[in-house]
């Protein structure tokens, strides 16, 4: 499942986070990139245009930024890019707290999660120490691992030689 989230309404339900800010945008970008790359998953997030400091990164990653223009807003962009995705929004999953915003993406087919209950989820995963991979980390052996180790490495050391 894709994201798309309403950047500046999940803003104020993150703890720490405030829309008064002058990095709030970036905070949150870098929170949603570092979700995606745990999660494995990615993101299109919208924000209301007129960002003053805010450097929209190259398109590409795990997520995408839209920053729209002062003459229209993330509300109707969001709206638009699930009318552009038509069946395909089945694929997505909206972030936001507008009714308006979550009944017509609804409508057009997207899942629908409150910022709220995302700013929760996302806020867990963030706290959470990293999974280890079985290949980027050593797994720990048990007792009965470390004695029959021990018993291999004995039998070798102890075998006559011919």
């Amino acid at each position: 499942m894709i994201l798309v989230i309403d950047g500046h309404n999940l803003i104020p339900k993150i703890p720490g986070l405030h829309l008064s800010d002058l990095d709030d945008e970036p905070r949150l970008a870098e929170m949603i990139r570092e979700y995606c790359r745990r999660k494995r998953t990615r993101a299109e997030l919208f924000f209301d245009g007129g960002l003053p400091g805010f450097a929209q990164p190259a398109k590409g990653g795990a997520v995408h930024i839209h920053v729209i223009s002062k003459s229209s807003s993330a509300d109707r962009a969001i709206i638009d890019f699930f009318m552009q995705k038509g069946r395909d929004s089945r694929n997505y999953t909206l972030i936001s707290s507008d009714h308006y915003v979550q009944n017509q993406s609804h409508n057009l087919g997207a899942a629908v999660i409150s910022s709220e209950q995302f700013a929760r989820e996302l806020t867990q995963t963030l706290l959470q120490p990293e999974p280890h991979s079985e290949t980027g980390s050593e797994r720990r052996l048990s007792s009965a691992e470390v004695d029959e180790w021990l018993e291999i490495f004995s039998q070798k050391k102890h075998k006559p030689e011919k």
